[in-house]
């Protein structure tokens, strides 16, 4: 960690934003003026690339800084080394998220950690640890929720609960810090699939099944979630409390495949 520079640029962090939607969300507001912390675990050479390639750009403008969510104690000095970084905070993108199936008779407490955690106890905390920051500069927070939030997806039941949570935490903290911190979120249909060879794969059948669903008849992009944040962040003062639907129409065709 070097700079400190405050002023008029605002300040975002963006979990798990190396690679995949957290980097084209990076991206999308860095080309819109903001300084942008790029917060990663393991993909260390991915994020000190993008890094370097928008420092390239617009130079003391992207930082990196690693922590393992899955740390209590590490969401804190996250929180504390951002604010260290740049001096103030002015929005929360909770992207960082573990995703794969837990089908019953073979899931585990281990399983139920990881995907409670990940994806429902680290946003709050977080979001907690930056209150104080956001509640100075007028800021915001933006959820990465899921369409399954509130329409399962079989075998992924644990997953499904771990977003309804965060989708939850979304409406109740939009009434908790308001009128100083506006709190909206995304909710991805098929955005960007799993990659291959991991736990979180899915099979090639099912794809094509749930693009088959999708009213737009194909799959979004990550920068389909990287404009609806934008949007959220920077030109919807009025607008809390809200999960929009970023799915081509899937959430009203789930459960009539």
């Amino acid at each position: 960690m070097t700079a400190n520079r405050t002023g008029n640029e605002k300040v975002v962090l963006v979990t798990g934003s190396a690679q995949r939607v957290g980097a084209a969300i990076i991206k999308n507001l860095h080309a819109r003026g903001w300084r942008v912390i790029i917060h990663y675990r393991h993909s260390e050479q991915a994020a000190l690339k993008l890094a370097e390639s928008l420092n390239r750009q617009r130079p003391d403008s992207a930082f990196t800084l690693k922590a393992d969510l899955q740390q209590h104690a590490h969401i804190q000095q996250l929180a504390e080394h951002a604010l260290q970084l740049t001096g103030r905070m002015d929005a929360l993108v909770n992207n960082a998220s573990t995703f794969y199936p837990t089908a019953i008779g073979e899931a585990t407490l281990a399983d139920w950690d990881d995907l409670m955690i990940s994806n429902a106890r680290a946003p709050f905390f977080l979001s907690q640890a930056l209150t104080p920051a956001l509640t100075e500069s007028r800021g915001c927070i933006v959820n990465i929720v899921d369409i399954h939030a509130t329409r399962p997806f079989k075998q992924h039941t644990i997953y499904c609960m771990a977003k309804a949570a965060l989708g939850m935490m979304t409406a109740s903290l939009a009434k908790e810090l308001a009128p100083y911190v506006r709190v909206n979120g995304v909710a991805p249909g098929a955005i960007l699939w799993p990659e291959d060879n991991t736990p979180s794969a899915i099979a090639n059948d099912t794809q094509q099944q749930i693009l088959a669903s999708v009213p737009l008849a194909r799959s979004g992009s990550p920068e389909d979630i990287a404009r609806t944040v934008a949007f959220l962040i920077e030109d919807a003062p009025y607008i809390t409390g809200q999960i929009i639907a970023v799915d081509g129409g899937r959430t009203h065709t789930l459960g009539m495949e």
